[in-house]
């Protein structure tokens, strides 16, 4: 593995920007869709049934309404999900794309109430929260 040239870093710099203003676009946009529509109403991809079904079956235990960090950061989490998103490769859009995660569901996007989620991992918590009723407080 090499090293980036100084000359490159900057193009680093640019990606990471895209990324953010990305990431930051769907968030948004996914918070204008719960506060107008609601949770339960809202289809986030075509296989939300077979993503949350799946995702109750992998990890029974998870809270989704209080996301604690280690169910995703940690090396034994990560390794699960990791595992469990390849699956998906080839049925989610941008599957591993990064994404903002709320950490509570009854909060907006903050810099206090955001994580750093893979898209597959966003589509999961969120699918389940809507389908438990837990976005629908949000809406206007």
């Amino acid at each position: 593995m090499s090293l980036p040239k100084a000359e490159d870093t900057s193009n680093m710099l640019e990606m990471e920007m895209q990324w953010a203003v990305k990431a930051m676009h769907h968030a948004e946009t996914y918070m204008k869709l719960i506060k107008a529509i609601g949770g339960k109403d809202l289809k986030l991809t075509p296989i939300d049934d077979e993503l949350y079904n799946d995702f109750k079956k992998n990890f029974p235990d998870l809270n989704v309404a209080k996301l604690d960090e280690r169910d995703f950061k940690s090396d034994v989490a990560k390794a699960k999900w990791r595992e469990f998103m390849s699956k998906y490769e080839h049925k989610v859009k941008d599957y591993n794309f990064g994404s903002l995660l709320r950490i509570d569901c009854t909060g907006d996007y903050s810099d206090e109430n955001t994580m750093f989620a893979m898209r597959t991992q966003f589509y999961c918590i969120e699918i389940a929260r809507n389908k438990q009723g837990l976005n629908d407080a949000l809406k206007q």
